[in-house]
């Protein structure tokens, strides 16, 4: 029966257990992934079937744990590690940015690093400082890695499954607001790959283009301003490096009006690479300039602030209401 119902965590983990069950050098490491099963409990019984050589706590040592991870992908393993929190990521980030990233270039491709970093990462659950980052940026300017933020439940079995399967190192963002949603997938027919955005509302007047945890939020946005009269489409990035231009900007040529969406602050952003390219490639295709919401440029706010740094449906349909329409 490949028809299962699961929420994204157990499908992260189901993904996980089927890939260390088909190969023998995959393995999960990190801080409180052992036992516990993770604070979010997406290695809950991996130590119990595969054993602690191959899922197995480590210290608290982010720069240690890459490091390791670095070693053992150069002798012929597939280690995929968690960060535990998006922000205890950065410790390893002189790691991931001087190693992780460079040593395929660095040997003229005679070595590669087969490696998954998970990060759970965004807001949405009331969490503080450290805990709700959007550090997506920080590894989708770093040349050498591969960046996907997975938005349903299908997409993080499939996307992690191809992470770990793939030649080179993969930042695996992991939306933490989305871990308990539950839907229903097919474990026999695999989600598009890698590099492969898709279309998840077609749309005739704009389109919002969005990752990980803003993609709920775009349909939401999407449905409402139908309420309103508008054909919103939604577009899913899924894999933020590679990007996806083909189907990105097919989807606004088609509307001519577009709006990006992230959780993460808009100076210096994906989001603003986004509406770059865009950009030069749908100029004269435009009827309107490209709209932002993003995250406010601040530190992540307290808890009770979080509903206004988070972007919102009013908030996505203000953007779409900028649009230069004809009837406004």
């Amino acid at each position: 029966m490949t028809h299962v119902k699961l929420s994204m965590a157990q499908a992260l983990n189901q993904a996980l257990r089927d890939a260390m069950r088909a190969d023998d050098t995959v393995l999960m490491f990190g801080e409180d992934v052992g036992a516990l099963g993770g604070v979010f409990r997406v290695t809950d019984g991996l130590t119990a079937e595969f054993g602690e050589s191959r899922c197995f706590d480590t210290p608290l040592a982010e720069s240690g744990i890459v490091g390791t991870a670095i070693g053992m992908a150069m002798n012929g393993m597939r280690p995929v590690v968690e960060m535990q929190f998006d922000a205890f990521g950065y410790p390893a980030f002189e790691q991931v940015v001087s190693h992780v990233a460079k040593m395929r270039n660095r040997t003229r491709g005679k070595i590669t690093l087969p490696m998954v970093i998970r990060m759970p990462y965004a807001g949405g659950i009331g969490g503080v400082e450290h805990h709700c980052d959007s550090s997506e940026a920080y590894y989708a300017h770093t040349p050498g890695l591969t960046v996907v933020a997975p938005s349903t439940v299908a997409d993080a079995y499939w996307l992690m499954r191809r992470a770990i399967e793939f030649p080179d190192p993969v930042i695996f963002l992991e939306p933490k607001k989305l871990y308990w949603a539950k839907e229903e997938i097919d474990l026999g027919t695999p989600e598009p790959g890698i590099g492969k955005a898709v279309v998840r509302r077609e749309g005739a007047d704009a389109t919002l283009i969005a990752y990980g945890p803003t993609v709920p939020v775009a349909l939401e946005a999407a449905e409402a301003a139908a309420a309103e009269g508008r054909s919103v489409g939604v577009v899913d990035l899924r894999s933020i490096v590679p990007f996806d231009d083909e189907t990105v900007c097919a989807a606004v040529r088609s509307t001519g009006r577009a709006v990006v969406v992230a959780e993460a602050s808009g100076f210096a952003s994906v989001s603003s690479e986004i509406v770059a390219r865009v950009t030069e490639r749908c100029f004269h295709s435009l009827a309107a300039p490209i709209r932002r919401v993003t995250g406010f440029d601040i530190p992540f706010p307290p808890p009770h602030l979080e509903r206004h740094q988070l972007p919102s449906v009013d908030r996505i349909l203000d953007a779409v209401d900028d649009l230069q329409w004809e009837d406004s």
